[in-house]
């Protein structure tokens, strides 16, 4: 037994020799299979605690400071370098190795760095753009070539992107430096989206704006400032070429808006009898005469000079009866209110009644129509001013409600809401419809607008305000001094100061 012992002992000797040999010197220090090992164990605990401290340094600090999560994410990936970086100088220093010798060394790995791992290279110095410069961040929403995803992680080699699919995608961040990056997060996420529509000819450019913003106003994603916007294309071989412009915050999101208001679209071109064209191609007989010889048995057809073929018994647009007498057809009732167009609507107003259609056409863009059945209150006393409302249809009721006492009827052609706007103060009356009522809503970016083109409307305010004196003395606009300017000029000059009209 002594000899398996005294084997045993020897070859752990030797083992422990070979552990203990030195390989090569750091300056003073030498190091062994043994030092390298301990050196690697203390350099990956060093990592593990630099990415434990960065990430508590995270969830502690940096989110009760209200940081953004790209904020969040770069500066704790640099904390956790930095703090990797100082701990793999500890480690050394603890291992005796002098840091000054390893100058010449450091020197010839990096050259050999360069030349021989110059993408990673690359890839480590985009990295730590990246996360300086803070143009692309964590949870951003970008579009790489054709890529479209969110940013879930900036490492120094490269940075994961997660597609619109759920799929996650490896990207060397090299590509961030070389390629034309959209970032639709950045600053503000307010992005415009582009649907074209296209018409049939014939087809009244006036109802397809209104129809086509209607649409837009129904999709609850989209922004109502700045506001939805129709362009006319141009004429294209088989359609009128429009274009819906709308608004939307989220991005990432845009698809999914897109084919929501594609649907509305579809319904509104179809409650309007508005036909969306197909490519169609017409045939156009020269000699239609010579093909009489061939129908010629035929006594139920008619050939035509447009080489169309029509049944005789629909040659006349009117049946005959049996007394030689012609059927008129049916003549429809008046349509409601409800049914008719905007346009319509608007031309039943005193200022807007020698309006063209151009005129009209750039009109329903400022604003749109809402239908109130009677009783429902359109605006409360002491609420915010955000809408300037026009009665095209029925009429509404102004009350005061803190006195419970009934101030006026407005009618058909008059407007409410003008006073809070113009001076920035809460509702001061409440407003309820005594009937059905159909009401023009122009919203307070839009007013401005509507002002410019129509300085007629911006007098009728003024005129309409200046009846008023009691209730402008009581907001504090005039005063009993105020007698070298009439409340007509006083309030026109407010007006031209608010909105330089």
């Amino acid at each position: 037994m002594n000899w398996i012992t005294v084997r045993t002992d020897r070859f752990f000797e030797n083992v422990s020799g070979v552990l203990t040999t030195p390989l090569f010197y750091l300056g003073d220090a030498h190091l062994s299979i043994s030092a390298i090992v301990k050196l690697i164990l203390l350099a990956l605990f060093a990592f593990i605690v630099a990415r434990l401290l960065s990430e508590g340094i995270k969830r502690s600090l940096l989110v009760r400071m209200g940081l953004d999560r790209g904020s969040r994410e770069a500066i704790s990936t640099i904390i956790s370098y930095i703090l990797a970086t100082f701990g793999c100088i500890f480690v050394l220093q603890g291992a005796g190795i002098n840091l000054t010798s390893l100058t010449v060394l450091a020197g010839v790995v990096g050259i050999g760095f360069g030349f021989g791992l110059q993408n990673l290279a690359s890839n480590f110095i985009s990295g730590l753009t990246l996360l300086f410069e803070q143009q692309i961040r964590v949870g951003d929403f970008i579009e790489i070539d054709t890529l479209l995803g969110t940013v879930e992680t900036i490492s120094i080699r490269s940075t994961i992107i997660k597609t619109i699919d759920g799929l996650f995608v490896i990207i060397p961040n090299i590509k961030f430096v070389e390629t034309n990056i959209i970032n639709w997060s950045y600053r503000d996420p307010r992005c415009r989206l582009h649907i074209p529509v296209g018409v049939a000819y014939g087809t009244d450019p006036v109802l397809v704006t209104e129809a086509l913003l209607v649409a837009a106003r129904m999709e609850s994603n989209v922004l109502s400032h700045p506001s939805p916007k129709v362009w006319f294309r141009g004429f294209g071989d088989n359609a009128l070429n429009f274009e819906l412009l709308v608004w939307i915050d989220q991005p990432q999101e845009s698809d999914a808006i897109k084919s929501a208001v594609n649907f509305l679209i579809d319904y509104e071109l179809r409650h309007r009898n508005i036909e969306i064209p197909f490519p169609q191609q017409d045939l156009w007989l020269r000699n239609p005469q010579e093909l009489t010889k061939v129908f010629s048995p035929n006594k139920d057809t008619d050939i035509i000079s447009t080489g169309k073929v029509f049944p005789q018994n629909t040659k006349h647009s009117a049946e005959t009866k049996s007394n030689g007498s012609v059927s008129e057809p049916k003549k429809s009732g008046p349509k409601s209110p409800n049914n008719w167009t905007l346009r319509d609507l608007l031309r039943r107003v005193t200022y807007f009644e020698q309006c063209t259609d151009l005129e009209l056409r750039q009109l329903i863009e400022y604003g749109y129509r809402q239908l109130f059945p009677v009783g429902q209150v359109v605006c409360k006393e002491n609420d915010p001013g955000d809408s300037f409302y026009i009665i095209l249809s029925g009429s509404v009721e102004v009350l005061y409600q803190k006195a419970d006492q009934y101030i006026a009827t407005l009618h058909e052609g008059e407007f409410f809401g003008e006073i809070s706007l113009l001076l920035g103060t809460p509702r001061t009356a409440t407003v309820r419809t005594s009937e059905d009522a159909i009401l023009f809503v122009v919203e307070r970016h839009d007013l401005q607008k509507l002002l410019e083109e129509q300085p007629n409307l911006a007098d009728q305010i003024a005129q309409k305000l200046s009846e008023r004196q009691q209730a402008l003395r009581d907001l504090g606009l005039l005063d009993d001094d105020a007698l070298e300017q009439t409340p007509f000029i006083k309030i026109r000059k407010r007006i031209q100061v608010l909105f330089g009209i």
